[in-house]
């Protein structure tokens, strides 16, 4: 009983997005915005209370907030710059969250 091979073509490959190139992730940042409602003492207590900064560097922040009209006050990967952002919205502070870089 003689065995018969049976050649077989090579199977195609889809080359796909990522074959071509890995874009590495681009960190997401939490921003607060001035509003005219909240006094600059209280922003600076969330900052100080929920982030753990020290008082120089949410008074510092907080001035950002309220000369430049915004700060950047966390940055990371996005799952916690949505619960940070979320965070600010239950103290009352108005934040959005976006990509560094954009």
């Amino acid at each position: 009983m003689s065995v018969t091979r049976v050649a077989s073509a090579p199977a195609e490959q889809e080359s796909t997005a990522q074959d071509r190139e890995v874009v590495p992730d681009r960190v997401w940042r939490t921003v607060v915005w001035d509003d005219p409602v909240n006094l600059m003492s209280y922003v600076t207590y969330v900052f100080q209370t929920y982030f753990g900064y020290d008082e120089a560097t949410a008074s510092r922040l907080m001035m950002q907030v309220h000369t430049r009209g915004r700060a950047v006050v966390s940055t990371g990967h996005r799952e916690q710059m949505e619960v940070d952002v979320q965070a600010m919205h239950g103290f009352g502070l108005w934040a959005t969250l976006d990509q560094e870089g954009k």
